[in-house]
């Protein structure tokens, strides 16, 4: 074999050789590149899923925190507060400042007599974002108490951050549920926060609503019928006592008697019983009777 020939066979090893580092390079790099691409793919896959779960808890957050739909279930130490405001309290509270905001906060009305399973109906329309409403709900809880109980957790929201009386404490009774063996509680909140549409009437509702309650400008909010034999068409007091309070504070005031937010929340609540008590023919006696109960009814 010549030189020539030998190194022409050298050079052409040589050259296979290189392709072949070239080539095996050029897999390991191939193989590199799927693996990261692999990488990438899983991280953004994760990273999706991560901001849709940090979005959607931002989102329940903002909605609890903002008064949205469901609101924030209280504390139970909060909810007891609510409803079990002693009698004595209530008894001490009378008609509290009621008067002196609203001299006639309950119409008497006279139609036939508004029921709903076999029982006197109270019907609550109101809206999350309404301020006057959230003032009512204090009042209209610790009244229905008496009577029986909420079988769902009481949630909490705060009225409209734009509206008067921004960001009122108070609850909301969306998805609510009550028992009692002497009446049935209907609550509508009737728009949410933002003043959507939450929860709409019935036909039977809103002709009720516009009967009692229809102006130049339309119905309002606060409605509450009690078994058509009063109804209440304005707020009882002012929802500013509740500014800056937390639902805890409302919940504690309501228990002292002398305290703004019982001689208001408190003394609306007698108001509200003296009510019910119309519709369901004094029963309890131990409720009806009692002396807020029956100061507040001389009002009626």
């Amino acid at each position: 074999m010549s030189k020539a020939t030998r190194i022409r066979q050298q050079n052409a090893r040589e050259k296979i050789a290189a392709q072949r580092v070239a080539a095996r390079r050029a897999e390991t790099r191939r193989r590199v590149l799927i693996v990261a691409g692999s990488i990438v793919a899983v991280l953004a896959i994760v990273v999706a899923f991560v901001l849709i779960k940090v979005n959607n808890n931002n989102a329940a957050s903002s909605s609890s925190a903002s008064g949205g739909v469901y609101g924030t279930v209280l504390p139970a130490s909060v909810a007891k507060d609510v409803t079990t405001v002693p009698a004595s309290t209530l008894n001490s509270v009378g008609l509290g400042s009621v008067l002196s905001y609203s001299p006639k906060p309950l119409t008497a009305v006279s139609a036939k007599p508004l029921t709903s399973n076999g029982k006197p109906e109270m019907l609550f329309i109101g809206a999350e974002y309404c301020p006057y409403c959230a003032a009512e709900r204090w009042a209209i809880a610790v009244a229905l108490s008496r009577f029986g109980a909420f079988t769902t957790p009481l949630h909490g929201i705060h009225s409209s951050s734009t509206d008067t009386d921004p960001s009122t404490p108070t609850l909301t009774f969306y998805k609510s549920s009550y028992s009692s063996p002497y009446l049935t509680f209907t609550p509508v909140e009737n728009e949410n926060l933002s003043r959507g549409p939450l929860q709409a009437t019935t036909a039977a509702q809103q002709a009720i609503w516009e009967k009692y309650d229809a102006t130049s400008e339309g119905v309002g909010y606060p409605f509450i019928d009690f078994g058509n034999k009063y109804v209440l068409t304005a707020p009882s007091y002012d929802p500013g006592i509740l500014a800056h309070l937390t639902w805890a504070q409302v919940a504690a005031a309501l228990h002292d008697p002398s305290s703004p937010v019982a001689q208001a929340a408190g003394g609306t609540a007698n108001l509200f019983t003296a009510a019910i008590c119309k519709m369901t023919g004094d029963k309890p006696g131990n409720v009806c009777t009692a002396a807020g109960v029956v100061k507040a009814g001389q009002a009626l």
